[in-house]
């Protein structure tokens, strides 16, 4: 029984790692923070287009009523939710080293603060779709 605990999977740099909650928080926190970015150089472009006229720019923001669109703007408010929340528990860490006797408690704290802003936010942004095409 012992030797089975200590055979663990390893691959070509070692053991394999099974991070938890820190190791997914981590990753979403870098995963939105790059949509955010991919977002930002979107809404630049887009933004850039006033110079070429008003019939330009507003073909391009017109776009924006597509509902597909309008889901991708649902994500792009939940990345930026999570990523502002997450940054509060890490500076809550930075700045207070004790803090990370709690980290898996922040990190739930964080996903329930998520959630919970994201349900009526959801409802906002999805509601005009589904009445529309509903």
């Amino acid at each position: 029984m012992a030797q089975r605990r200590i055979a663990r999977r390893t691959g070509e740099f070692g053991r394999l790692y099974r991070g938890r909650e820190g190791q997914w928080s981590w990753l979403a926190h870098r995963v939105t923070g790059v949509a955010i970015i991919l977002f930002l150089f979107a809404h630049v472009v887009d933004t850039a287009l006033v110079g070429w006229g008003p019939k330009a720019y507003n073909r391009v923001v017109s776009v924006y009523h597509n509902p597909f669109i309008r889901l991708l703007e649902l994500g792009l408010v939940a990345a930026v939710i999570y990523h502002a929340l997450n940054g509060v528990r890490i500076m809550i860490i930075d700045f207070w080293p004790r803090a990370s006797d709690f980290n898996r408690k922040l990190i739930y704290g964080t996903v329930g603060l998520f959630v919970a802003g994201m349900i009526p936010i959801t409802y906002l942004i999805v509601k005009p779709i589904v009445e529309r095409y509903l």
